[in-house]
């Protein structure tokens, strides 16, 4: 996916309840799969106005295209213009244009129309093979709408073909993801870095019409003005979740599941936690929390130790009162499953606390002195605040109250455990980084992880707002936290 660096002009309406406007370029698919038929259902399911222009008409299935059939570049242009002279787009995407006349119609048209978003996914060839542009039409592709094109969507074969050039140095062969990123800046040619966008590979045969979903999607994101790069991730997240719950149709490269969420939450299945950590009004607190001077102290080993002593007290007394509110979260849960996750935590935590009376020891701190300690108020107020969400609010209000602990303990060990400053001779706390990045404390996250999102599935947008503010909240508790010793 490349992304032009010219800034995003407004959307015409920042209103959720009014979503983008967006004009399709393509051609038809008779399947459903792709193509326009794609492009309006995924329009659709993020609640986003769709308009077409049709170029071709396909007799195809999810075994391969049988026939094509042109739409003339005339008849073509006539419906760009009835389009522009009633509801005017707010993106336009572009799909399988078919021709040389098209390319060179539209490219005109798209310029006397001012034209300043246009996604272009440059249809080239079909998943199963098919020619759906003339190789001859590349030049026109690159001539007419390339410095028009605000972001262009090309998979691997595609970007290789708008690369070849004669007389130039032939594109990258591509064996890597860092071969892909250079694939990315050659077709930039002039542009900024290539952002990196990763999801889980799915070895499946449902990926007919990927591309066109794929496109579609940013174009949808960028109607509601969303920034390029939020509208590609959002983009690519749905995607994953469309062919991952694929329904399984066709003999062939079967078609993707569009409406696997219809959007009445704002994150796809499983995306839960990402969506919480990834809010504009989450961000910056959890990143004040993971990056907090108590932690990259401790990271380069110049935390002091009288500090990290009194930590590792107040830690132990924290988590006698997590323990309690995972235990509180079994007897809260409705399933067995649910119970025995929290039941496998609270174990973990048991093991935890064990390590904190080794350090101690190894610090001159007895488990007697840790117990008869007196609790600060901000472990206090952090604790109770944990305890009664669990005790006023529901099984998953619970689990979000605790996961900043779970959640940020892992992603400091984490990026601490891959900072050289932490792996200098001579780090103290470097042993005590290791613990949350061993097995076992990866385990408990991908569980409690797990727990989450399994159930935020059946959630309503004003519960989601609900469990945005304890987790704000609580992370800030964190912070507060961390602020009871000093870091230098």
């Amino acid at each position: 996916m490349s992304m032009s660096n010219t800034p995003l002009p407004p959307a015409s309406s920042h209103n959720p309840e009014l979503r983008g406007r967006v004009l399709l370029v393509a051609g038809s698919d008779s399947s459903g799969g792709a193509g326009l038929e794609a492009d309006q259902k995924v329009l659709a399911a993020h609640g986003c106005y769709a308009m077409t222009a049709t170029t071709a008409l396909t007799a195809q299935n999810t075994l391969g295209v049988d026939d094509i059939h042109h739409v003339p570049a005339g008849f073509v242009k006539k419906q760009i213009d009835a389009v522009f002279k009633d509801i005017k787009p707010d993106v336009i995407k572009t799909g399988m244009l078919a021709s040389r006349e098209i390319i060179e119609m539209i490219g005109k048209a798209f310029g006397s129309y001012n034209v300043n978003r246009l996604v272009l996914d440059p249809v080239m060839v079909a998943t199963t093979g098919a020619q759906l542009l003339p190789p001859e039409a590349v030049d026109d592709l690159r001539e007419f709408l390339l410095p028009q094109t605000f972001i262009m969507t090309p998979n691997i074969p595609e970007a290789r073909q708008l690369l070849t050039v004669p007389g130039k140095e032939p594109p990258v062969e591509v064996r890597s993801v860092e071969d892909l990123e250079e694939l990315g800046r050659r077709l930039l040619a002039l542009g900024p870095d290539v952002t990196r966008i990763e999801g889980v590979y799915q070895k499946t045969k449902n990926t007919h019409g990927t591309g066109c979903s794929l496109a579609s999607a940013v174009a949808a994101n960028l109607s509601m003005g969303m920034a390029p790069i939020e509208a590609a991730k959002a983009a690519c997240a749905y995607v994953e979740a469309a062919i991952r719950l694929a329904p399984g149709y066709g003999e062939g490269n079967g078609p993707l599941n569009h409406f696997h969420s219809m959007y009445t939450l704002p994150f796809a299945p499983d995306r839960f936690v990402d969506y919480l950590l990834n809010r504009p009004d989450v961000a910056p607190v959890w990143h004040t929390f993971v990056n907090h001077p108590f932690v990259l102290a401790m990271g380069s080993g110049e935390l002091p130790k009288e500090s990290f002593k009194n930590y590792l007290i107040q830690d132990y007394l924290y988590l006698v009162h997590f323990a309690r509110a995972n235990a509180l979260a079994s007897y809260k849960a409705k399933s067995i499953e649910d119970i025995a996750a929290g039941a496998k935590i609270v174990t973990h935590i048991k093991t935890e606390m064990g390590l904190h009376i080794d350090y101690c020891a190894s610090f001159g701190i007895s488990k007697e002195q840790i117990e008869a300690a007196e609790e600060h108020q901000a472990c206090t107020a952090y604790t109770r605040y944990v305890l009664d969400v669990g005790m006023s609010s529901d099984w998953l209000a619970l689990q979000v109250a605790l996961a900043p602990c779970l959640l940020g303990y892992g992603a400091i060990g984490k990026a601490l455990h891959e900072s050289p400053d932490t792996k200098r001779e001579g780090n103290t706390y470097l042993k005590w980084i290791s613990n949350y990045v061993a097995e076992d404390y990866v385990e408990a996250v991908k569980t409690g992880r797990a727990l989450m999102e399994r159930h935020a599935s059946g959630l309503n947008l004003g519960q989601v707002e609900e469990l945005v503010k304890i987790f704000i909240h609580a992370t800030k508790m964190e912070i507060g936290f961390w602020e009871m010793f000093p870091s230098a």
